[in-house]
């Protein structure tokens, strides 16, 4: 892709927008960046790119804007029907994602890896495996480095693994990865996508220029997954918990086995995982027939599932202090997330929810509490719609505080010897922290002090 003297729109400077800014500088672009914050809000951003002289208009999406570019590149917490995009597309102006942008400047091939729950557990172990069979691999993506940040420096014997959300791949156009997952759907930013129906296709929307000389892997367990398999012109390989595939990763007994046709290898014992729930057996199905699809070894995949122990913010173990564990959860920010969560503990949980409002329904939720969960603990813009759901279904077992330091205290309060302290909020983090990972840390952060005192 040729951008050395067109004029580049960056709409939104999130974590992927300083590194687009500076790749389409390096390459000669003439940049101009747009944000809805101002240059106060962005400070630090503004300091970062000060010394790339390119042009900034902030403080609004002035839609006059749609008149200057030859083409724009907009974040993903920017949503597509904004007046501003809306003039650029009357204009017959492209408007792309990142990871648009990166796809058609980089030339290592792509993993990537989409669906509801499980993506950055899969994505770190998929990455893992990779790693473990000598291949140079760079995991990207929303699990925390934006894909354009290396777009220009991998080779193409490297891989790159990504996990990719659905607000990226409504900004894509040709992006075509070597290998892509759904791994699973449920209802999830509604307040964005509308509808679930909306939310399916922006998902689908994955594989969408895959071939058949591709591969697509698929939930076989997940009825809404498994319905986009007419969809895809590429290989499908199916993964599964549940029942035996005929192409793709499952569990027989108690081993991993991967089959294709007559071929059929065991990969590891379920046993020998370390990441604990039913949830991460789906995980490492998945990044199984992930890798396999793309020619690593049974044997090595086996060796990565048997090492890896999980990713911060997902399921983490934080403590155990007066006989209460504390688990970090942060990841869980959504209903779907949060119970698989639940499920996992193998103690009563006092459950630490609530954050910002995305349209989600937790009725789910709290019909999954039944014995195991003895109390809630709410903060965010969710607490009293949470609430309401818990005492319209009998449960009145409900705290409402402030902000997280306030959470850990009263669960400490709350929590017996032999519990276990369960940060899973349901809900996205965007109304009180930066993100889920900034939320975790301060959760972590409450929990050492309870150590201290």
């Amino acid at each position: 892709m040729e951008v050395k003297g067109k004029r580049v729109l960056v709409i939104g400077l999130a974590v992927s927008g300083i590194p687009t800014v500076q790749v389409l500088n390096s390459l000669g672009a003439k940049v101009l960046v747009n944000d809805m914050k101002t240059e106060g809000q962005l400070e630090e951003a503004v300091a970062r790119l000060n010394s790339t002289g390119v042009e900034m208009a902030l403080g609004g999406h002035p839609v006059q804007l749609a008149e200057w570019p030859d083409f724009a590149v907009i974040s993903p917490g920017v949503p597509m029907d904004i007046p501003l995009v809306e003039g650029l597309k009357r204009k017959g102006k492209e408007v792309i994602s990142e990871i648009e942008l990166a796809y058609r400047l980089t030339r290592a091939p792509i993993v990537a890896i989409t669906g509801t729950n499980g993506k950055t557990t899969t994505t770190a172990l998929t990455g893992r495996i990779f790693e473990r069979s000598g291949r140079e691999t760079h995991v990207v993506g929303n699990i925390g480095k934006p894909i354009i940040s290396v777009a220009l420096t991998v080779e193409e014997k490297d891989v790159l693994v990504a996990e990719i959300s659905s607000f990226q791949l409504e900004g894509m156009r040709d992006f075509k990865p070597a290998i892509s997952a759904v791994l699973n759907l449920t209802p999830d930013h509604l307040n964005r996508h509308k509808t679930f129906e909306k939310y399916i296709e922006a998902k689908a929307r994955i594989f969408e220029n895959q071939e058949e000389d591709d591969c697509v892997v698929l939930n076989g367990d997940d009825r809404e997954t498994l319905g986009l398999a007419s969809k895809c012109r590429a290989e499908v390989l199916y993964f599964s918990r549940r029942r035996l595939m005929d192409k793709g990763a499952f569990v027989e007994g108690d081993f991993i086995i991967v089959k294709r046709g007559d071929y059929r290898e065991k990969v590891c014992p379920v046993r020998a995982l370390k990441i604990p729930g039913e949830h991460n057996v789906e995980n490492a199905l998945a990044a199984t027939a992930l890798a396999w699809g793309m020619g690593v070894p049974a044997g090595v995949i086996g060796e990565a599932l048997k090492a890896f122990e999980g990713v911060e913010h997902r399921l983490e173990y934080v403590d155990t202090i007066n006989g209460v564990r504390y688990i970090n959860d942060s990841k869980g920010t959504n209903p779907d997330a949060s119970i698989k969560a639940i499920k996992a503990m193998e103690r009563p949980v006092i459950l630490i929810a609530g954050g910002y409002e995305k349209g989600s329904d937790f009725d789910e939720l709290v019909d999954n509490f039944g014995d195991k969960v003895k109390g809630v603990v709410l903060l965010g813009e969710t607490a009293r719609k949470i609430k309401n759901t818990c005492q319209n279904k009998g449960y009145n077992s409900i705290y409402i505080v402030k902000d997280m330091e306030e959470a850990v205290s009263t669960s400490a309060k709350i929590a017996e010897d032999g519990d276990c302290v369960l940060l899973s909020p349901a809900c996205a983090s965007w109304d009180m922290y930066e993100n889920f990972e900034e939320r975790g840390r301060i959760f972590k952060e409450a929990v050492g002090c309870l150590r201290r005192q």
